[in-house]
């Protein structure tokens, strides 16, 4: 029986297209035949590498989430992937295999390039309406910037990095190797510069000779209204600086919401309850409602029921991304019976019901009220 494309490649049902293609080179690195000997593990390459043509493609994964394997048939073979879009065979295998000899100046530029920064993630918790209403909120981060010092370099100002003796300022040294499969030119990261080609003599006091400093900031961000536990936002650029002039990387926000005393949230509803006597059940009356936008006004019929809901159109929470739309607050009514009446109102009850002809008994009012109620 053929096994999940999703489970094969460890991802979610609604994994988007960066989640798919970080699984799928994560796990070719693992089983790749050229670097996996174990037994299996070419067929496991295979597994992946199917899983991952039928996923990538927007129209065969829509197939397949529809009818399965049978609806996307043979429409992508089951050998091995074509690596283009994710960079090139050296790409993955790099730290394996750089290729023949003279495929390494690519490499060496993309190493001694700029580099773009690393995402950062923050967890942010809102209180209730903060989530509902959204809004403008600070937020504190700490994250690698530029030095100002050494304009990124990490010399002294003044000095300027040196080409590394290691590997001439390529920032990488190779190895032949002979392998069943023929003779490998192998590469690896230089020892001495990390790659970089460079080495820094005088370092620059302020950074150490990084680069870079860490530095805490306030920045103001948008909440949109409607957001809920497990939404991401993303605030473009305010992750780490980038080495040697690259570009930041972003920052994502995780939001949590804290819960409330009074309403709870089921989608873009809101639930909560409001207590009444078993007078006003009976005799109806109007009512002052809380909700998220303040005291609402709302008429309770007379002969309501114990557990009805009432509908508050529009004082829900704003669809996200369209906060125009919102749902509705659904209040569900909660009737009180006294355990305890007065000797005045027992004696009301008791006229009531006579004139209703109800049998009041032992139970005394709980018993009239329990079979007022059952009506």
């Amino acid at each position: 029986m053929a096994r999940d494309y999703y489970e094969i490649l460890g991802v979610s049902r609604n994994a988007d297209k960066e989640e798919i293609k970080h699984a799928y080179r994560r796990l070719a690195r693992k089983y790749h035949p050229d670097v996996n000997k174990e037994d299996g593990a070419e067929e496991r390459f295979k597994e992946i590498n199917r899983a991952y043509e039928v996923l990538s493609e927007p129209e065969t994964r829509a197939r397949y989430d529809r009818f399965g394997e049978a609806g996307v048939g043979s429409a992508a073979g089951a050998g091995y992937q074509d690596f283009s879009d994710l960079g090139g065979f050296a790409d993955i295998f790099e730290s394996f295999f750089s290729g023949f000899s003279g495929g390494g100046g690519q490499q060496t530029r993309r190493r001694s390039g700029p580099t773009r920064g690393d995402d950062l993630r923050l967890d942010l918790k809102l209180d209730f309406r903060e989530a509902i209403f959204g809004g403008e909120k600070e937020i504190r981060i700490s994250h690698l910037e530029t030095c100002t010092t050494c304009t990124g370099s990490g010399a002294k100002p003044g000095t300027r990095p040196r080409g590394c003796p290691t590997c001439s300022g390529s920032g990488q040294v190779r190895r032949a190797t002979r392998t069943p499969f023929g003779s490998f030119t192998q590469v690896s990261v230089c020892p001495t510069c990390n790659g970089s080609g460079q080495v820094i003599e005088d370092k620059c006091d302020v950074c150490g000779g990084s680069g870079q400093r860490q530095e805490a900031k306030k920045l103001k961000i948008n909440i949109p209204a409607g957001v809920d536990n497990g939404t991401k936002l993303r605030v473009s650029s305010e992750g780490d600086a980038g080495l040697r002039g690259g570009p930041p990387g972003d920052l994502y926000v995780f939001l949590s919401v804290n819960d409330d005393p009074e309403f709870q949230r089921d989608g873009i509803s809101i639930l909560s309850t409001v207590r009444i006597s078993y007078l006003q059940a009976i005799l109806g009356c109007q009512l002052q409602i809380n909700t998220v936008d303040g005291p609402v006004e709302h008429e309770i019929p007379p002969g309501i029921q114990p557990n009805t809901v009432l509908t508050l159109e529009g004082h829900g929470v704003p669809r996200l991304g369209n906060p125009v739309s919102r749902g509705d607050h659904l209040v569900t009514v909660v009737v009180d019976i006294p355990t305890k009446t007065t000797v005045e109102e027992r004696e009301l009850l008791e006229k009531l019901a006579k004139i209703r002809n109800d049998r009041v008994g032992k139970g005394g009012i709980e018993g009239f009220l329990g079979g007022l109620f059952q009506r």
